[in-house]
């Protein structure tokens, strides 16, 4: 057994923290907010209630694991209900494609929607997805890598993978197998989760389609705020300590700025032991607030990040009828190559955006008042890096979206609201202003992302999305584990 202090009880923080606990080591997880979520939060107004982080929950499974590792049954804690249809896919011509649970169901909703053609191609199509999730997830995703041979050891899985055709762009291997345009659109836009343009994106990310295309999502009651309120509870039933409203201000070395992890120091002066630390902040911030000296990783210093995303959260008056809007409902626009080179390459907005919007009081209408609706409106923004003066830009995206949901059918006045933009989550210590972390790159994931240790400080490991595997709610639990697994091999 060994000490452990874990930095943030976000998604990733709880998951190293159960994992950890049930080991048996001693786990103490440090958070600066007065409760658990990170970027999972949640803000209460006049009887609204609004997820502010992901709404999007996919591979329950995963998050069973977590709290199966603190000796909890998740059931007993959490109450998930499979979203059925997953998304509403609404077209520019109007059209609107349901994404359905269930294999047979979505081959039934294409065939009905776009042939019998695309039907069959729809098959195939989900059973090559299975197969690619399940040579990822064990060799390259749920796994740690030392060095860049890990990648070839074995070599059976790479292999499959480029006879699969994995290693070329996603967005051809979806044009190929299907005719109808919009289905390129609804099997692609999920790249966007990894930072990347559908076109450019290589077809080993298809496994994120696979995960809620296929293996479907997921909505937890209360909202998904709700998962790390049972996550902290699970493990604090195991023993370990959470406390809250505590800011950690530095990572302390032996060495002041290298050396074996000696614990951390509070802001205020407290000094709490350790034998290691799991951060979980930023990757880039993390370094930089807590780690002064520390160079960071280069891809953290210079690396390609995501495009991130301004999210409006409105209070609405009038209810949304469940026979014309989803849980979750997806616009895409007219342009679409268009409008990802304004994104990737320009910096700019784009200029017929495709927007997500989610109405999670379809499915639970208690997070409003009796004749209100809560939505939740994102469109996809450059990051920091790009050409906006969004302290100029703010005001009229706000306009820009009110017009969009005006347009779009979502009708009722506007009770309550608050937007997030990149300078919010800026402040909320997201480098480059962006939820969503380092790109998908190539050359930034796996064992080319930065990794979750640092060998110039033993006993320091990383989770989240900045580091291995990488971003999206499946990840980030996984991110956890590893790291846990990173502290038991330190420990031996």
């Amino acid at each position: 057994m060994s000490s452990v202090i874990v930095v943030g009880a976000g998604l990733a923080g709880l998951s190293a923290a159960c994992h950890l606990v049930g080991r048996g080591h001693d786990v103490t997880v440090l958070e600066r907010e007065a409760v658990p979520g990170g970027r999972a939060g949640r803000i209460e107004r006049d009887g609204y209630a609004f997820d502010t982080g992901p709404t999007v929950l996919t591979m329950p499974e995963l998050l069973a694991q977590a709290f199966a590792a603190a000796g909890a049954d998740m059931d007993s804690l959490l109450t998930l209900r499979r979203l059925d249809p997953a998304y509403r896919a609404v077209f520019a011509d109007g059209s609107v494609i349901n994404v359905r649970a269930g294999r047979d169901a979505m081959a039934a909703e294409i065939r009905a929607t776009s042939g019998p053609k695309d039907a069959a191609a729809f098959e195939r199509f989900a059973t090559w997805l299975a197969r690619l999730y399940a040579v990822e997830m064990p060799s390259f995703i749920d796994r740690n890598f030392d060095s860049l041979t890990d990648l070839a050891r074995p070599p059976g899985p790479g292999l499959t993978l480029l006879r699969m055709g994995a290693f070329g762009r996603l967005g051809n291997v979806v044009a190929r197998t299907f005719d109808d345009e919009r289905l390129h659109r609804l099997f692609t836009f999920q790249a966007m989760y990894a930072g990347l343009a559908p076109a450019q994106a290589l077809a080993v990310y298809a496994v994120i389609t696979y995960m809620d295309s296929i293996e479907g999502v997921w909505y937890p009651v209360g909202g998904i705020h709700a998962v790390p309120t049972a996550l902290a509870t699970a493990a604090d039933k195991a023993g370990a300590q959470l406390r809250y409203g505590v800011d950690v201000n530095r990572i302390l070395l032996a060495s002041g700025s290298t050396g074996p992890v000696r614990g951390v120091r509070l802001r205020g002066g407290e000094v709490v032991a350790a034998d290691a630390v799991v951060c979980t902040l930023d990757l880039p911030v993390a370094y930089d607030r807590l780690l002064p000296g520390l160079t960071p990783p280069r891809a953290a210093r210079r690396g390609r990040f995501s495009p991130s995303a301004v999210v409006w959260h409105v209070g609405m008056r009038g209810q949304q009828s469940p026979d014309d809007v989803g849980h979750h409902n997806i616009h895409f626009g007219t342009e679409w190559d268009q409008a990802f080179r304004a994104l990737m390459r320009s910096g700019t907005l784009m200029p017929d955006p495709s927007l997500l919007v989610s109405v999670p009081t379809v499915t639970e209408p208690s997070l409003a008042p009796p004749d209100g609706s809560v939505l939740y409106v994102l469109e996809p923004v450059p990051n920091l890096d790009g050409q906006i003066d969004w302290t100029a830009e703010r005001p009229r995206m706000r306009e820009r979206l009110h017009a969009h949901i005006t347009r779009l059918g979502y009708g009722g006045d506007v009770v309550v609201e608050e937007m997030v933009d990149p300078l919010d989550w800026e402040r909320q210590g997201m480098a480059r202003g962006t939820p969503f972390a380092l790109a998908h790159t190539f050359g930034q994931t796996g064992p080319f992302r930065p990794a979750n240790t640092d060998r110039r400080a033993p006993g320091l490991f990383f989770a989240g999305s900045g580091t291995v595997p990488g971003v999206g709610v499946p990840m980030v639990l996984i991110s956890g584990r590893l790291a846990a697994d990173r502290v038991d091999e330190a420990a031996r």
